[in-house]
């Protein structure tokens, strides 16, 4: 088995990691093991719930590349969009 060692904790973050381990039974040296195997076999989110969703984005995205469908003044777009930044 191999060893890791982490350097550099905050004492408060040592407490909370100590009060974990005891409030589930065990070690903190075993609850960090089973809480980092956790984390590395956990599987990826998708950021979309369906590819519906993923479609819906993507089409919307695509939208942005395309000519406006009527002409506007750029100026006074501009203008009301420095009057929202600070």
């Amino acid at each position: 088995m191999a060893s890791l060692t982490i350097r550099n904790i905050d004492e408060d973050l040592k407490r909370k990691l100590q009060i974990r381990a005891a409030h589930n039974g065990r070690s903190m040296e075993q609850d960090l093991r089973l809480a980092l195997q956790a984390l590395v076999e956990e599987v990826p989110q998708s950021p979309y719930r369906s590819e519906a969703d993923a479609r819906e984005r993507f089409e919307r995205i695509m939208a942005l590349a395309h000519p406006p469908l009527e002409p506007f003044d750029q100026k006074a777009v501009s203008d009301e969009i420095n009057d929202f930044v600070p």
